[in-house]
């Protein structure tokens, strides 16, 4: 999934670490987040925009995905 956390994190002088300390999981799962290696689950999510002040919206970009539906 498409984000914007690694600008919105930069800008707000965050350490992957911290970042993932706020939210209460890993460094490597922010970067994994950052990469789009792992999908962040809507809770997550909602934490992660609480910190940046933005909807879950904003941060992620849903856009239509290859990834087959989990709901065929």
């Amino acid at each position: 999934m498409k984000n914007k956390l690694k600008k919105l994190r930069e800008s707000l002088g965050l350490t992957q670490k911290q970042l993932g300390e706020l939210v209460g999981v890993s460094r490597q799962a922010i970067n994994s987040i950052e990469t789009e290696k792992f999908e962040p689950s809507i809770w997550l999510a909602y934490d992660i925009s609480k910190i940046f002040h933005r909807t879950i919206e904003e941060v992620f970009l849903f856009e239509e995905s290859n990834r087959k539906s989990r709901s065929k």
